[in-house]
């Protein structure tokens, strides 16, 4: 055997071809949770193939890579920093990650199948609790699929309270984002200020839902009720504490050489990349990418908003940090305009098939009684169809995919999660990094397990 090591520029290649994975054949095997592991097979042969003449009778292949230069290990899925239950597997030589491997199902609930046991108007009280940081925008998906299957249209007033109420939600996310990912590495301080200003909007969806999350509020026909008195000043109050408390964390965090430092050149992750994996949100716009589907495919009258697409250039943490506070901003601005336009009118559409009557008909009338029990007992009947209605939630494209049979349940029901598609990235963006860039990129994804494993 000669003195030539691994390092040796000659055989640079090896290293580098080793480290991809698009042509190798891994093969994953497990005795048990402790000792599950990853190899790879016909590595003498693929390398003989690769290195060329640069192979001589004095190399012997299985000392040039050997299973003792690499170790697996398992992140999770009790990891605080895995965002939720996610469990993952990283192939480590010294400190770099050479593959990595998401294994998810440990929150699954069995959502979309329950979902054919409830009728539709009980529909938004199990998908808010996909997304549990994103309740509304679950709400409003499947509610647009309910009413296009049905054919009808909500009154004004009940798609500009959606509007105000899911882009309140998105600011929030946003900034749960943003708090965890500082905390994550680190920036406590941008992690209590984030919560707190969360706090606030939660405040104003307990005062107009009664929950906090999960609120069952945006339903098929319109809203669950109407906005609260005093709901024009705690809107504009929440939108003046946003943007005044937006400056100080451009302060503590747009050029801070700590934060700069752990997040430009991290997680880096290309547009190409991104639409060959189905990877959409903050993620693919931090690519460079201007996809919204506001813009793309408007939905409850967005399109009367004015409102910019930030976009990243690098596809990196950093860029991806950038887009979600310029969202904020953006967001803001329709919230603004949202609480401008207000109409006067109904919340929800006056049809008896689809409504139930007021609350207060039902201590003066029999026919109200009866009708609140059966439209809450047995719900409405929807024709026959299939459609799939998309929206653009914090974390990107959700779509529910929707089945009626003419009876008053769904026949199937899937959800297209942003958040599963999205957990694609972490493979490209881990592979070749150092192991102290892991939590960084995965807290860049914004994932929410409830969203993968539904």
């Amino acid at each position: 055997m000669t003195d030539k090591t691994i390092d040796d520029p000659e055989i640079e290649e090896v290293d580098l071809w080793v480290s991809g994975t698009e042509e190798a054949e891994w093969d994953v095997y497990s005795t048990d949770e402790g000792a599950q592991k990853m190899r790879l097979e016909e590595t003498g042969a693929r390398l003989t193939e690769q290195l060329g003449s640069v192979v001589t009778d004095d190399y012997d292949l299985d000392d040039i890579i050997t299973e003792d230069e690499r170790m697996i290990i398992n992140m999770g899925p009790q990891h605080p920093s895995t965002h939720g239950v996610l469990r993952l597997q990283l192939e480590l030589e010294g400190e770099m990650i050479r593959r990595s491997k998401c294994v998810i199902g440990y929150l699954h609930t069995g959502m979309e199948k329950t979902a054919e046991t409830l009728t539709f108007l009980q529909g938004p009280t199990n998908v808010t609790r996909m997304d549990y940081l994103a309740p509304l925008h679950n709400e409003l998906c499947f509610s647009l699929a309910v009413e296009r299957l049905l054919d009808i249209e909500v009154p004004p007033r009940a798609e500009v309270i959606r509007i105000l109420m899911t882009e309140l939600n998105r600011i929030a996310s946003h900034l749960v984002a943003m708090a965890t990912n500082g905390m994550d590495i680190g920036a406590l301080s941008i992690m209590t200020y984030g919560f707190r200003e969360r706090e606030q909007i939660l405040a104003f969806f307990e005062k107009t839902t009664g929950l906090r999350l999960n609120h069952n509020y945006i339903r098929p026909g319109g809203v669950a009720a109407d906005l609260p008195p005093g709901w024009r000043a705690d809107v504009s109050d929440i939108c003046d504490t946003i943007t005044g408390r937006l400056t100080d964390y451009e302060d503590m965090l747009k050029e801070n050489p700590i934060w700069v430092g752990r997040t430009r050149g991290v997680g880096v992750i290309t547009a190409e990349e991104c639409r060959a994996y189905g990877i959409t949100g903050p993620t693919l716009r931090s690519a460079g990418v201007p996809w919204d589907l506001r813009k793309a495919f408007p939905y409850s009258g967005i399109e009367n908003y004015e409102f910019e697409v930030p976009v990243g250039e690098h596809g990196d943490v950093y860029d991806r940090y950038r887009v979600r506070i310029e969202e904020i901003i953006q967001s803001v601005g329709i919230v603004r305009q949202a609480a401008d336009a207000m109409p006067k009118g109904d919340f929800r559409i006056d049809d008896r098939k689809v409504t139930p009557p007021p609350r207060h008909r039902i201590d003066e009338s029999m026919e109200a009684l009866i009708h609140h029990f059966k439209i809450f007992t047995e719900g409405f009947r929807v024709p026959a169809g299939e459609t799939y209605v998309a929206i653009e939630s914090p974390r990107g494209e959700l779509g529910c995919y929707l089945v009626a049979d003419g009876t008053g349940k769904p026949w199937r029901m899937h959800t297209r999660a942003p958040s599963f598609y999205n957990l694609q990235a972490l493979p490209i963006m881990m592979a070749d990094s150092v192991v102290a860039d892991t939590i960084a990129t995965i807290a860049s994804l914004d994932p929410v397990m409830g969203d993968v494993d539904r």
